[in-house]
């Protein structure tokens, strides 16, 4: 079905669109899943678990601290699917929510507002003394302090680990039990919660894959369009707005 005639859908419904790794990849952010990807490097239960932390926060920090520093490159920004998404919360008439397994903030530079970083914030440190989440750019060191209330050497990275539940999951799941259009970008569909969102609305909403290529879950989708995300996001953009 043309999204164009699929869109009629929508309008008694938000828009809820999810973002994976593979929106990022064309600004140059390295994927996780992928056979090049970030995990065949690095192993999980190494840095990116509670226990990793627990066991060797130094080596954990220093792995964030260089992701971390990744997003100050100034050849880093948005590419093409990230401004389409922008200009579709501007432009669609109704409720678009922006839901982002990614924890870089390249959807915030872009122009999208509306958005739940639901895997957390590479630019935030969280206090492990008082909960807070602050803005944080430079490395995360032994010494540093918290800017809520001041209590050193208690500060990890404001990202979710394996074992850790995700976050906003209460108004992601408001979201998509009202929405009339469910999205998928650049996704594996292997990593859950977020691979399940599918199933939870098939056959109430419609719901369409944008990907490279296939995900695991890509039977699910109504609707599959597969390509670079740069070509095959702003072209669904563009035919959306069209049919409103």
């Amino acid at each position: 079905m043309p999204v164009a005639r699929g869109t009629r859908v929508v309008e008694n419904g938000g828009i809820v669109v999810l973002t994976g790794a593979g929106i990022s990849r064309e600004s140059g952010l390295a994927t996780f899943r992928d056979t090049d990807g970030i995990w065949a490097r690095v192993r999980i239960e190494e840095v990116a678990t509670p226990e990793a932390f627990a066991r060797d926060p130094c080596r954990v920090q220093a792995f964030y601290n260089a992701r971390r520093a990744q997003l100050a490159d100034p050849a880093l920004a948005p590419n093409a699917a990230h401004l389409a998404l922008a200009r579709l919360e501007r432009e669609w008439p109704g409720e678009v929510l922006l839901v982002t397994q990614n924890v870089d903030d390249l959807h915030e530079r872009a122009g999208s507002r509306h958005l739940l970083h639901m895997h957390g914030e590479l630019g935030k440190a969280r206090c492990l003394a008082c909960g807070a989440a602050s803005p944080w750019s430079a490395d995360i060191e032994p010494i540093s302090a918290c800017p809520a209330c001041g209590a050193t050497g208690r500060l990890r990275p404001h990202v979710v680990w394996f074992g850790e539940m995700p976050m906003e999951m209460d108004r992601i799941d408001e979201a998509l039990g009202r929405c009339g259009l469910f999205v998928s970008i650049g996704t594996s569909g292997s990593v859950y919660p977020a691979a399940g969102f599918v199933a939870g609305v098939r056959g109430r909403a419609r719901t369409v894959e944008l990907n490279l290529e296939p995900s695991e879950g890509a039977m699910l989708f109504d609707e599959a369009i597969h390509g670079p995300a740069t070509q095959v996001v702003p072209a669904f953009v563009d035919r959306l707005l069209a049919g409103r």
